[in-house]
């Protein structure tokens, strides 16, 4: 199943990561088919390439959170008859915090911006890590997705969504 991926960048911080449009694309590839998830034909994500400023405002807004983040997912509203029924939901990151914790973790920033694709896909399809066997589950699907495109398993050294 092809996920149609919407992708907008209102930051031009992002021209830091030159394939960041291909690398999503790659990821989302992959996400969608190690997770098995059973979507619907022409099912669309959006994934918006921002900067610390756009993700601390939405922080705020929808979590009561008011400080930038790495990634947020926005699951569309399924079954509950509002909305698209194709689109799966929506992807925010921010370019500052992302290339920090790349530097951080010492993992290529291309490796990480992948591991929060992914980290953001699998909520929006169901996945969550609010409890020890969630998270376990999804990190370790999280591992298999990253390992699928040559990257590095990404909880050998760190935790997200803290």
């Amino acid at each position: 199943m092809k996920v149609s991926l919407d992708i907008g960048a209102p930051s031009s911080l992002w021209r830091g990561l030159p394939r960041a449009r291909a690398i999503a694309r790659e990821t989302i590839a992959a996400a969608a088919a190690e997770s098995g998830a059973v979507l619907r034909e022409g099912v669309e994500v959006s994934l918006c390439l921002a900067d610390d400023a756009a993700l601390r405002a939405l922080n705020s807004r929808w979590r009561g959170i008011d400080k930038p983040t790495n990634v947020l997912s926005f699951p569309s509203a399924r079954g509950s008859g509002l909305g698209d029924a194709t689109m799966l939901g929506d992807i925010a990151i921010a370019y500052e915090t992302l290339a920090r914790e790349a530097e951080t973790l010492d993992v290529p920033l291309a490796d990480h911006y992948r591991h929060l694709i992914a980290h953001g896909f699998l909520h929006l399809i169901g996945y969550d890590h609010e409890t020890d066997a969630e998270a376990e589950r999804m990190e370790a699907l999280e591992a298999r997705i990253l390992r699928r495109l040559g990257a590095a398993d990404p909880y050998a050294r760190e935790l997200i969504g803290g």
